[in-house]
């Protein structure tokens, strides 16, 4: 019979560092999508707000509270992580888990911006991407969604099936910053 050992989506790929910034695998304990149901968003709110101290985030921001985010991830969605679903969103809320679908990763250091404009839309400017600001977004050819969590610092949470895909992208990406400034 196989003897069969969980392993986490990046075991083997990270860390890694290159010149100052580093890839590292975050544990995601409890991920869980949650969608108000229409007309029970303030309801559902104030459920997550009493049991969590979190608010629901608006479009394209996230929220933390004593290890629990919320993060904004689509058009009347989050992500609660690192925290149970509060039992009063039975009824106002679709909830389902997502713990093994996804993986979370962190991007830091000074040159952490300058990796991700090679790969990703958007500008990171830190006048253009606040603290706890999140984007859906592309990272080359994988779907994303891409939160600043420090000031240097970036989450980054992309299927689980990419998880070497995005690893090796972001590696790349790293090397190329890492040997441009040693020029």
């Amino acid at each position: 019979m196989a003897n069969l050992m969980a392993k986490s989506p990046c075991e083997g790929l990270l860390p890694v560092e290159f010149d100052g910034v580093v890839l590292r695998e975050l544990s995601m304990a409890t991920v869980t999508s949650i969608t108000p149901f229409k007309g029970q968003e303030k309801k559902a709110s104030k459920a997550l707000e009493a049991a969590l101290g979190l608010l629901m985030p608006n479009a394209n921001w996230a929220a933390e509270n004593e290890g629990a985010r919320a993060i904004w991830f689509g058009q009347g969605r989050i992500l609660l992580i690192g925290a149970d679903a509060p039992e009063a969103l039975n009824g106002c809320a679709a909830m389902t888990d997502q713990s093994d679908a996804w993986i979370m990763i962190q991007l830091e250091g000074p040159a952490s911006r300058d990796v991700l404009a090679r790969l990703v839309p958007i500008d990171f400017r830190r006048s253009a991407f606040e603290l706890e600001q999140t984007a859906r977004t592309m990272l080359q050819h994988m779907s994303v969604s891409i939160t600043r969590v420090g000031d240097d610092a970036f989450q980054i949470m992309a299927f689980r099936s990419m998880a070497a895909t995005c690893v090796h992208e972001l590696k790349i990406a790293m090397k190329v910053v890492a040997a441009r400034d040693t020029y």
